[in-house]
């Protein structure tokens, strides 16, 4: 406001549900179908925002919520706000710069960063971006499971404090917008960083491979559809590091990874990306917090644009939300001064909600702040 006295107005929109609408009109057509594109008709994505705008807030007065407090623990971890960027993968596709820009945006925020598999820069570049700030790692566990065990011990190495292991991709869903412009950064190898600079993944090609062999063993390797829970099981026997299982909707499911070993769970319809005509993550939320118990960390994401979706979340029973495309429109309209000013928009809209629905913190939310918190 004050810069608005100079004439100055922001570069970006403050708008973050017109972020993708900015960023469709600057970003590659190709490379902004992959981006947001969703699965089949895209009811999955429309569920998502419709399970959040169903919700109302109820606002309660005079409670002296001068300032808010928005920190989370987890994993032991205090966090400043109880959000974590969603991993996305292949943000050389929005920037040239891809996801060494956006954790340098995330830990001028104080956001944690949750890095693909699939990302454009190694695991140990965006460490590198990220100095001393929290990052996890979010995991595709590929079929050749040497290659996995070096991620996972690549990842330790480098000082990221989770695993994510992403469980809703083992077959990678129908999506028009992609296949229209029949575009897929993988094959042009952006997004296998993480494979080609392996020193497992490498053993496994010829000593002369070339860039188009690298993009074949990815193509081969790099999920399993034959993947079941004692694979999770194998998995936790290869770290200490807390294991969190993503794309967790069904309760059943939920209490099937803390039996094989998961310490937490994500509650996620991969943005829609997946099933088309899914069920929202929102929706499924309190069913699976009711499962495993509220000593357990569960996270959602899927549908998420604002600070009062992320109360929403919070209040079904959520410890912190995965946040996900709008960072990255930012990240194609702006660079790293993108990612921040959306992280910047979002978090003050979160202290706001929090003061003005009555909250002192985080601990003060609950089904009681929303008109139908049940969703019944």
């Amino acid at each position: 406001m004050m810069e608005g006295l100079a004439g100055r107005a922001p570069r970006l929109t403050t708008d973050l549900t017109a972020l993708e609408a900015a960023a469709g009109r600057v970003m590659a057509p190709e490379a902004f179908a992959y981006v947001s594109g969703t699965a089949g008709s895209g009811a999955t994505g429309r569920a998502g925002r419709a399970a959040f705008e169903a919700l109302r807030l109820v606002p309660r007065m005079l409670r002296g919520t001068r300032r808010a407090d928005t920190s989370v623990t987890l994993f032991g971890q205090r966090l400043p706000v109880p959000v974590l960027l969603a991993p996305l993968a292949a943000q050389q596709v929005a920037h040239p710069e891809g996801e060494s820009a956006t954790v340098r945006a995330a830990a001028a925020t104080g956001v944690p960063m949750v890095l693909s598999t699939f990302a454009s820069r190694t695991l140990e570049e965006v460490a590198e971006a990220a100095g001393g700030h929290p990052r996890w790692f979010q995991l595709y566990l590929p079929s050749d499971r040497a290659v996995g065990a070096s991620l996972v011990r690549r990842a330790e190495a480098s000082g990221y404090g989770a695993i994510v292991v992403t469980v809703d991709a083992t077959h990678l869903g129908f999506r028009p917008a992609e296949l229209d412009s029949g575009y897929s950064p993988f094959l042009r190898g952006t997004g296998i960083a993480n494979f080609t600079s392996d020193p497992v993944f490498r053993a496994g090609l010829p000593a002369d491979a070339d860039a188009t062999q690298a993009v074949l063993r990815w193509a081969q390797i790099s999920t399993d559809p034959t993947l079941t829970w004692e694979d999770l099981a194998w998995l936790r026997g290869l770290t200490r590091l807390p294991l969190l299982v993503k794309g967790i909707l069904h309760p059943d499911d939920a209490r099937l990874a803390l039996e094989h070993g998961a310490d937490g769970v994500v509650v996620s319809t991969h943005g829609g990306r997946q099933l088309d005509g899914s069920v929202s993550a929102l929706e499924s939320l309190p069913a699976v917090r009711a499962a495993v118990g509220s000593d357990v960390p569960v996270l959602m994401d899927s549908g998420i644009r604002t600070g009062s979706d992320v109360l929403k979340a919070v209040a079904l029973g959520a410890d912190a939300v995965l946040y996900g495309r709008p960072y990255v429109y930012g990240l194609g309209l702006d660079g790293g001064r993108g990612v921040e000013h959306v992280l910047r928009c979002l978090l003050t809209d979160l202290a706001l909600a929090l003061a003005l629905t009555g909250c002192a913190s985080l601990a003060d939310v609950g089904p009681h702040v929303l008109a139908n918190g049940d969703l019944r």
